[in-house]
């Protein structure tokens, strides 16, 4: 029954092959294009510290994403934010193991990695799972005298079942024990998901403190042994502009919990 009604969710949202390919297109330039933007921070700002950089950093990201959604209006495709989460974790991931991974130890090695798949497993669980959508059959709804499923809500000591549903504003679905519409996720949070939500918020918290450390890690490695100038700056930015990102995304996940 929960696939049925994660399907019935899925199907009012449906977009033909070529709306889905350039959608996803859409997200992994606007990832692209709002970690390079980041990435210009050190660059313009090498004297700054990272303590510094961070507030830069955020202006940067914050407009980055607004140009990202006024250019949409130009080609006419909007990007997904489940995608652009996506590509962010496969970003993040990639740069630590091709730059960042030599100057890691094995157990924390083991364990980042270990994050970020369970990261990819959790999204793919709340995007494909039922947040608890409830589906009324015409037949209770002349039973309580009501004209439509909302009514029926509001009304819902005409309907015990219904005393904890409520409908979701974002994408009209009716959900039960509904907490609220994630836009990140691109789903509602409700009954069945509600643990889940909480757990992959707590793993985002954790696999972005754990590459913030490892990241920090390396830069002070290279200054330390004085290779930090042998680097290729365009690695070196990287590293350091996908660390001011997820310490930026930490505190507001953080704040979240």
């Amino acid at each position: 029954m929960s696939r049925l009604a994660s399907g019935l969710q899925r199907l009012r949202r449906s977009s033909s092959p070529w709306e889905v390919l350039w959608s996803t297109l859409a997200s992994c330039g606007l990832v692209l294009f709002s970690q390079l933007a980041v990435a210009m921070v050190p660059r313009l700002f090498p004297s700054l510290s990272l303590l510094a950089m961070l507030p830069i950093a955020g202006l940067v990201f914050l407009a980055a994403i607004v140009l990202g959604r006024l250019w949409r209006r130009f080609i006419g495709v909007a990007a997904s934010a489940p995608l652009f989460v996506l590509f962010n974790i496969l970003l993040l991931w990639g740069v630590y193991v091709f730059i960042i991974r030599r100057e890691t130890s094995s157990l924390l090695d083991m364990l980042i990695n270990a994050e970020c798949a369970l990261l990819l497993w959790g999204l793919y669980r709340i995007l494909s799972g039922d947040p608890g959508i409830v589906a009324c059959d015409s037949s209770y709804l002349e039973e309580a005298g009501c004209k439509d499923f909302v009514e029926a809500i509001y009304s819902s000591e005409k309907l015990p079942m219904l005393s904890r549903v409520r409908q979701c504003t974002w994408c009209k679905a009716n959900i039960r024990g509904y907490d609220h519409h994630c836009p990140a996720f691109g789903t509602c949070i409700g009954q069945k998901n509600h643990r889940l939500f909480m757990a992959l918020l707590t793993g985002f918290v954790v696999a972005e403190s754990t590459y913030t450390m490892c990241s920090t890690k390396y830069i002070t490695r290279c200054i330390s042994s004085g290779t930090i100038r042998s680097e290729n700056p365009v690695s070196l930015n990287m590293v350091i502009s996908t660390m001011l990102f997820s310490i930026l995304q930490v505190l507001w996940q953080a704040i979240c919990l």
